[in-house]
């Protein structure tokens, strides 16, 4: 790749000392960026011809100084050419650094990158959700990847992350991984906090997301109608996989528990209310905050039909919950025997829960939030923004109170 590289030797005049001398500086300018430094030598304002760059007359102090601008002229190309051999990716900024020998100890992007996971995956479990370590792995290989086709090498130095980085990043991701709006935000959302590691440690000059701005789009979420919940719960299923994948659905479809959830619930994790009924409390495996659920009668048959197998019970566990991609490819084979078009994945069941089981019934919002263990309230209100049926019930008993009078 050719670069156009031009170099300035210039003086400030206005900052010239009691003896009327004043620092010589370098500006080097590359692709219309630029860097600058101190070439640590002074000459007399009167002596300096701007034009030229050079010092005026025949002294022996102008002839050292220009000799000496020749050389740094000579080095800075020299590394310039140096970059070009070796294939590196280079700046003003490289230039410069590698003129004053700074460039030994810059720091490299993925590095750092992998250095954050490697501190994240041993915090699993304490400060981090297994989840959240997997979406930092992947956001570093998407970023790994991205380098790769971009730049034609492994790894970039963090302080070639500027605004165009950051955009094409973003394209990458929505053209070349196919990416939704929401995911390549959110991957970006995660490169970001990389990016402030490296500013608050002083390895980059300044923060390059502070000019970029991005919105997550709002998603109406899918979820079942009491008659689709009906369905699969009247279906007649003769095996036991489909039979006991049903059954959990269902089950989180109470209880608006996550698949992370579920999966961990045990036995200690049900107990006695005040009220007297028995409700799950447990803590959320992706935000660590707490969930206290009233247990409806129908997740608590399903509760009552697995009590009593020994698996269960050796690994104090409530549900027999398969892994994630099988809980998925399985209920989408029920959705089609139920004669349902939805697109059903198990998370669906959790919408489910907040739509049409509970704020549908005219459950409070707050109560709701309580239950799905949100930590923002606005969370919730996602819901609340697609529930047309209980807009039409409402309307109703308004229409209704209005109805004229004979």
């Amino acid at each position: 790749m050719s670069h156009s590289l031009s170099l300035l030797f210039y003086i400030k005049k206005s900052k010239a000392d009691e003896y009327g001398k004043a620092v010589i500086y370098l500006r080097i300018t590359l692709d219309g960026r630029r860097a600058e430094c101190s070439v640590h030598r002074k000459v007399k304002v009167d002596d300096w011809h701007s034009k030229t760059q050079r010092a005026l007359g025949n002294s022996q102090n102008s002839q050292e100084i220009n000799r000496e601008i020749s050389i740094v002229t000579d080095k800075i190309y020299g590394i310039q050419h140096q970059f070009q051999r070796e294939g590196k990716p280079y700046t003003a900024l490289n230039l410069r650094d590698a003129y004053l020998g700074k460039d030994k100890s810059k720091k490299m992007l993925l590095e750092i990158f992998q250095d954050h996971n490697n501190k994240v995956d041993n915090l699993v479990g304490k400060d981090f959700a297994a989840g959240t370590a997997e979406r930092y792995r992947t956001c570093k290989k998407h970023i790994e990847a991205f380098i790769k086709q971009k730049y034609k090498i492994n790894d970039i130095p963090v302080q070639d992350v500027d605004h165009k980085f950051i955009t094409g990043l973003e394209y990458y991701l929505k053209t070349t991984r196919k990416c939704a709006h929401n995911s390549a935000i959110k991957y970006i959302t995660n490169f970001k906090k990389i990016i402030r590691i490296a500013h608050a440690n002083d390895w980059i000059d300044k923060d390059p997301f502070l000019n970029w701005k991005a919105k997550l789009k709002i998603v109406e979420r899918e979820f079942l109608t009491e008659s689709e919940i009906q369905k699969i719960i009247e279906l007649d299923l003769k095996m036991e996989r489909l039979n006991q994948v049903r059954d959990i659905f269902i089950f989180c479809c109470f209880t608006g528990l996550a698949y992370a959830d579920v999966k961990k619930l045990n036995r200690g994790d049900i107990s006695t209310g005040n009220d007297g009924e028995e409700w799950i409390k447990t803590k959320r495996s992706k935000t660590d905050t707490r969930s206290n659920i009233p247990i409806l009668p129908i997740p608590k048959s399903i509760i009552e039909k697995y009590k009593d197998q020994e698996l269960l019970k050796e690994k104090d566990l409530v549900l027999p919950v398969l892994s994630n991609q099988k809980m998925n490819a399985y209920i989408k084979e029920i959705a089609t025997l139920a004669g349902i078009t939805k697109n059903l994945t198990f998370h669906l069941a959790r919408h489910t829960f907040a739509t049409t089981v509970t704020l549908t019934n005219g459950v409070p919002i707050e109560s709701v939030s309580k239950m799905l263990g949100h930590t923002n309230l606005k969370t919730t209100q996602h819901y609340a923004k697609i529930l047309d049926m209980k807009v039409s019930r409402d309307m109703a008993i308004l229409k209704d109170k209005f109805k004229p009078k004979n």
